[in-house]
């Protein structure tokens, strides 16, 4: 596929790739969640595949996906939310079509699981929110999560190239004054990477050459700023998939505020940490640290939503 001459291309390949390909669902039927579910997950690392109950589960995803030492309130929106996105991932059976389980712990196919960094405050934030989930119409929300979104949130169709349902309930542009307590290396990043590495990254993933010679020019930017298309040698790239390629260690954001060619290399420079989609970690640290709830947390981010407790 040359992707110089099909972005469209690129973005059906980028969003098949993370979300899978899956029918429109039927309503949800809350009933049979009146009781805690059991989910089976699949251990990437081992290939073990174990039964647990939920909020098993979620207490181990919680202590991988955000620091354990943080404000209980942050936790606990974190938990509501990685509640939801294992239901909704259930629900949509991506996860089973590939190992035959509910869940797994491979971050690119469910979320983070790490039960040996659960601390007191993780087991009160999951304990405090058990059961509850966010709903729009009946349904669960894609719960998207990022380490720092750069002082602005996204949509999810610029921030994850995401266009396969609509997410009306994603808020964007949302200003969180998360610079002000996260880490340097979020609120400025920057990388140098040889020009043929990023020749081989996207030989190897989406079969096009950019050519011998480094150039990199930005085509269009979103609303929050994030970059969505860029020309890079004589390949167009989107932008979220470019990153998906590179390695988020690598590519931090979208959110460049620099990128050029020097000394035979591409070098970027950005803010914040993550697609920028849904609720920020670090903006939920600083909203618990204010006091803020953790329902008033996921509201920040989310617009007309149900958070509802399915069993007790």
């Amino acid at each position: 596929m040359r992707l110089g001459k099909s972005l469209l291309a690129l973005t059906v390949m980028f969003v098949l790739i993370i979300y899978g390909c899956t029918p429109a669902r039927k309503p949800l039927a809350l009933k049979k969640y009146r009781t805690e579910p059991t989910v089976t997950v699949y251990f990437n690392e081992t290939g073990e595949k174990k039964k647990m109950k939920l909020e098993e589960y979620v207490l181990g995803v919680v202590a991988a996906e955000m620091e354990p030492d943080w404000p209980v309130n942050a936790l606990a929106a974190q938990a509501i939310l990685a509640r939801t996105f294992a239901l909704e991932n259930i629900e949509s059976g991506k996860v089973r079509k590939l190992h035959g389980t509910d869940v797994s712990t491979d971050i690119e196919e469910s979320q983070a699981y790490d039960p040996k960094k659960i601390t007191e405050n993780v087991k009160k934030a999951v304990q405090m929110t058990r059961g509850q989930v966010v709903l729009y119409k009946g349904h669960f929300i894609k719960a998207w999560f990022n380490a720092c979104d750069g002082g602005i949130s996204a949509s999810a169709r610029e921030g994850l190239s995401y266009t396969k349902t609509p997410t009306p309930y994603v808020k964007e542009l949302v200003k969180d004054g998360c610079l002000k307590v996260t880490i340097p290396e979020n609120r400025h990043w920057r990388v140098e990477i040889p020009w043929e590495e990023i020749r081989k990254v996207l030989k190897t993933n989406y079969k096009t050459d950019p050519g011998p010679n480094p150039a990199v020019k930005v085509l269009a930017r979103g609303k929050s700023g994030r970059v969505l298309t860029l020309r890079v040698g004589t390949a167009t790239v989107g932008a979220p998939a470019l990153r998906l390629a590179l390695g988020p260690e690598k590519m931090r954001s979208t959110l460049l505020t620099k990128i050029f060619v020097e000394n035979g290399k591409l070098i970027m420079e950005g803010k914040g940490f993550g697609h920028g989609v849904g609720l920020c970690q670090w903006g939920a640290n600083k909203m618990a640290r204010e006091g803020k709830s953790p329902e008033e947390i996921i509201r920040f981010y989310f617009k007309d939503i149900e958070i509802k407790k399915l069993w007790r």
